[in-house]
Protein backbone atom coordinates (compact mmCIF):
# COMPACT_ATOMS: atom_id res chain seq x y z
CA UNK A 1 0.00 0.00 0.00
CA UNK A 2 1.42 3.65 -0.86
CA UNK A 3 0.97 6.50 1.25
CA UNK A 4 -0.06 10.24 -0.02
CA UNK A 5 3.90 11.04 0.60
CA UNK A 6 4.90 8.16 -1.83
CA UNK A 7 6.36 5.97 0.99
CA UNK A 8 5.47 2.65 0.85
CA UNK A 9 4.03 1.21 4.06
CA UNK A 10 6.12 -1.20 6.09
CA UNK A 11 5.09 -3.62 8.49
CA UNK A 12 6.14 -4.24 11.50
CA UNK A 13 8.38 -7.65 10.68
CA UNK A 14 10.09 -5.33 7.85
CA UNK A 15 12.83 -3.32 9.37
CA UNK A 16 13.18 0.06 8.33
CA UNK A 17 16.27 1.40 7.06
CA UNK A 18 16.82 5.04 7.68
CA UNK A 19 20.42 6.91 7.17
CA UNK A 20 21.76 8.94 9.82
CA UNK A 21 24.88 10.53 11.26
CA UNK A 22 26.78 8.56 13.90
CA UNK A 23 27.65 9.61 16.91
CA UNK A 24 31.73 9.65 15.80
CA UNK A 25 30.87 11.43 12.59
CA UNK A 26 29.51 14.01 14.53
CA UNK A 27 31.67 14.38 17.74
CA UNK A 28 34.86 15.05 14.17
CA UNK A 29 32.34 17.64 12.71
CA UNK A 30 32.27 19.36 16.45
CA UNK A 31 36.13 18.87 16.36
CA UNK A 32 36.60 20.18 13.25
CA UNK A 33 34.53 23.50 14.46
CA UNK A 34 36.36 23.69 17.59
CA UNK A 35 39.61 24.35 15.68
CA UNK A 36 38.41 26.60 13.27
CA UNK A 37 36.80 28.85 15.94
CA UNK A 38 40.50 28.23 18.09
CA UNK A 39 42.02 29.77 14.99
CA UNK A 40 39.99 32.48 13.94
CA UNK A 41 39.52 33.61 17.59
CA UNK A 42 42.54 35.75 18.08
CA UNK A 43 41.70 37.59 14.50
CA UNK A 44 38.56 38.40 15.42
CA UNK A 45 39.35 39.73 18.41
CA UNK A 46 41.51 42.27 16.93
CA UNK A 47 39.01 43.09 14.31
CA UNK A 48 36.06 44.00 17.28
CA UNK A 49 38.33 45.81 18.98
CA UNK A 50 39.32 48.52 15.97
CA UNK A 51 35.56 48.38 15.33
CA UNK A 52 34.95 49.80 19.14
CA UNK A 53 37.32 52.92 18.64
CA UNK A 54 35.92 53.42 15.52
CA UNK A 55 32.70 53.46 15.84
CA UNK A 56 33.10 55.99 18.95
CA UNK A 57 34.93 58.55 16.33
CA UNK A 58 32.36 58.20 14.08
CA UNK A 59 29.84 58.90 16.34
CA UNK A 60 31.53 61.90 18.37
CA UNK A 61 32.28 63.34 14.81
CA UNK A 62 28.52 63.24 13.92
CA UNK A 63 27.38 64.69 17.05
CA UNK A 64 29.67 67.59 16.29
CA UNK A 65 27.81 67.32 13.24
CA UNK A 66 24.30 67.45 14.92
CA UNK A 67 25.41 70.67 17.52
CA UNK A 68 26.21 72.71 14.58
CA UNK A 69 22.96 72.42 12.58
CA UNK A 70 21.28 72.88 15.93
CA UNK A 71 22.93 76.19 16.49
CA UNK A 72 22.12 77.05 13.13
CA UNK A 73 18.71 75.73 13.17
CA UNK A 74 18.07 76.84 17.00
CA UNK A 75 19.79 80.25 16.44
CA UNK A 76 21.21 79.27 19.94
CA UNK A 77 25.25 78.24 21.23
CA UNK A 78 25.61 74.95 21.54
CA UNK A 79 28.16 73.29 23.59
CA UNK A 80 29.73 69.74 23.50
CA UNK A 81 31.01 69.05 27.03
CA UNK A 82 33.84 66.51 27.55
CA UNK A 83 34.62 64.67 30.99
CA UNK A 84 37.35 62.58 30.54
CA UNK A 85 37.82 61.62 33.95
CA UNK A 86 34.02 59.93 33.85
CA UNK A 87 34.34 58.72 30.40
CA UNK A 88 30.89 61.03 28.90
CA UNK A 89 30.33 63.58 26.34
CA UNK A 90 27.25 65.25 25.60
CA UNK A 91 25.45 68.25 23.56
CA UNK A 92 23.37 70.98 25.14
CA UNK A 93 22.56 74.35 24.64
CA UNK A 94 24.94 77.24 26.34
CA UNK A 95 23.69 77.29 29.99
CA UNK A 96 23.71 81.39 29.91
CA UNK A 97 21.03 80.86 27.18
CA UNK A 98 18.42 78.38 28.53
CA UNK A 99 17.62 76.92 32.09
CA UNK A 100 16.45 73.12 30.54
CA UNK A 101 17.81 71.85 27.45
CA UNK A 102 14.90 69.32 26.40
CA UNK A 103 17.06 67.62 23.18
CA UNK A 104 20.41 67.58 25.28
CA UNK A 105 21.74 63.81 24.81
CA UNK A 106 25.04 62.40 26.95
CA UNK A 107 27.11 59.59 25.67
CA UNK A 108 29.12 57.39 27.85
CA UNK A 109 32.38 55.86 26.07
CA UNK A 110 32.76 51.92 26.86
CA UNK A 111 34.62 50.84 29.52
CA UNK A 112 38.17 49.77 27.45
CA UNK A 113 37.95 53.91 25.76
CA UNK A 114 39.36 56.84 27.17
CA UNK A 115 39.48 60.71 26.00
CA UNK A 116 41.71 63.28 25.97
CA UNK A 117 41.28 67.09 25.04
CA UNK A 118 44.12 69.04 23.98
CA UNK A 119 42.98 72.82 24.35
CA UNK A 120 43.18 75.69 22.31
CA UNK A 121 46.33 77.10 21.59
CA UNK A 122 45.84 81.29 21.79
CA UNK A 123 47.30 82.64 18.15
CA UNK A 124 49.09 86.39 18.44
CA UNK A 125 47.17 88.79 19.22
CA UNK A 126 43.92 87.10 19.80
CA UNK A 127 42.28 86.93 23.31
CA UNK A 128 41.38 83.76 24.80
CA UNK A 129 38.28 83.67 26.58
CA UNK A 130 37.12 80.24 27.82
CA UNK A 131 33.28 80.35 28.95
CA UNK A 132 33.06 77.44 31.08
CA UNK A 133 30.25 75.00 31.39
CA UNK A 134 28.06 74.07 34.33
CA UNK A 135 30.44 71.38 35.23
CA UNK A 136 33.34 73.06 34.45
CA UNK A 137 34.35 70.87 31.83
CA UNK A 138 36.21 70.95 28.31
CA UNK A 139 33.64 72.05 25.93
CA UNK A 140 33.57 72.73 21.91
CA UNK A 141 31.38 75.50 21.48
CA UNK A 142 29.18 76.19 18.05
CA UNK A 143 27.99 79.31 17.38
CA UNK A 144 24.97 80.42 16.18
CA UNK A 145 26.24 81.10 12.25
CA UNK A 146 27.63 77.74 12.42
CA UNK A 147 31.75 78.43 13.20
CA UNK A 148 33.51 76.85 15.83
CA UNK A 149 34.53 79.03 18.98
CA UNK A 150 38.45 79.78 19.07
CA UNK A 151 38.37 78.69 22.40
CA UNK A 152 37.16 75.11 21.23
CA UNK A 153 40.18 72.56 21.72
CA UNK A 154 42.10 71.69 19.28
CA UNK A 155 42.39 67.91 19.47
CA UNK A 156 40.28 65.48 20.87
CA UNK A 157 42.21 61.70 20.84
CA UNK A 158 39.80 58.47 21.81
CA UNK A 159 42.54 55.94 23.40
CA UNK A 160 41.84 52.04 23.29
CA UNK A 161 44.52 50.56 25.07
CA UNK A 162 47.92 52.37 25.25
CA UNK A 163 48.72 51.70 21.12
CA UNK A 164 45.03 52.20 19.22
CA UNK A 165 44.40 55.95 19.16
CA UNK A 166 42.35 57.88 16.96
CA UNK A 167 42.06 61.45 16.27
CA UNK A 168 39.52 64.25 16.27
CA UNK A 169 40.55 67.67 14.89
CA UNK A 170 38.62 70.89 13.25
CA UNK A 171 39.12 71.07 9.65
CA UNK A 172 42.12 73.49 8.03
CA UNK A 173 39.46 75.91 7.37
CA UNK A 174 37.69 75.68 11.13
CA UNK A 175 34.23 74.71 9.66
CA UNK A 176 34.07 71.33 11.62
CA UNK A 177 35.79 68.53 13.67
CA UNK A 178 36.64 65.46 11.22
CA UNK A 179 38.97 62.47 12.17
CA UNK A 180 42.73 62.28 11.22
CA UNK A 181 43.80 59.72 9.34
CA UNK A 182 47.30 61.06 8.84
CA UNK A 183 48.81 62.45 11.95
CA UNK A 184 51.51 64.69 9.57
CA UNK A 185 48.30 66.79 8.84
CA UNK A 186 48.06 67.92 12.57
CA UNK A 187 51.59 69.15 12.35
CA UNK A 188 51.20 71.11 9.30
CA UNK A 189 48.33 73.17 10.59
Amino acid sequence: MTLLTGNKRTSASEPCHRRAFTLIELILVMAMLLIVIAVAAPTLSKFFRGRNLDSEARRFVSLTRYGQSRAVSEGVPMVLWIDAKLGRYGLQQEVSYTGVDLKAVEYALDKELRVQVTAAVAQPGQLMQARPTARNLPMLRFRPDGFISETSPERITIYEGERDSTLIAPSRNRLHYEIVTNQSQILRR
